[in-house]
């Protein structure tokens, strides 16, 4: 997912320049899928904040009922966000795989049942010999 990701901050970065409207279709669709893609990720993982701003960007880039701004003086700024957002997306997923990972590995260690376990204050430690066993050796 990260290099789908990185590719569309890669486009979101082009399109600053000035290109023929079938680019600026094409934007418009992979950044759909992009944020499409993320909202479902950020959902399933329950990160919310996420959640919001990647629908805000699936709305305003939607190729379906298209919102026509006008003008690029207003387009590169929003291009620009949108592609550190894909960045840092991408960044945080990696991060977060890899504590999940670890944080999976850990637990992942077979486990004792509960009755098999050795709890070092239920046992009974007697450092001194019994009494029967003095007795009996004399």
């Amino acid at each position: 997912m990260k290099p789908f990701l990185t590719f569309c901050a890669l486009c979101c970065f082009i399109g600053i320049f000035r290109l023929p409207i079938e680019y600026y279709t094409f934007l418009r669709i992979l950044v759909s899928a992009g944020a499409l893609l993320v909202l479902y990720n950020t959902l399933t993982f329950k990160q919310h904040y996420f959640s919001i701003i990647f629908l805000i960007i699936l709305i305003l880039f939607n190729p379906v009922l298209p919102i026509y701004l006008l003008r690029k003086s207003v387009w590169i700024p929003i291009d620009v966000v949108t592609g550190i957002l894909f960045l840092l997306i991408g960044f945080v997923e990696k991060t977060e795989q890899k504590k999940e990972e670890e944080i999976t590995g850990e637990t992942s260690q077979p486990s004792v049942p509960i009755h098999q376990r050795a709890v070092s204050r239920d046992r009974i430690i007697n450092p001194k010999k019994p009494k029967e066993e003095n007795n009996h050796g004399k």
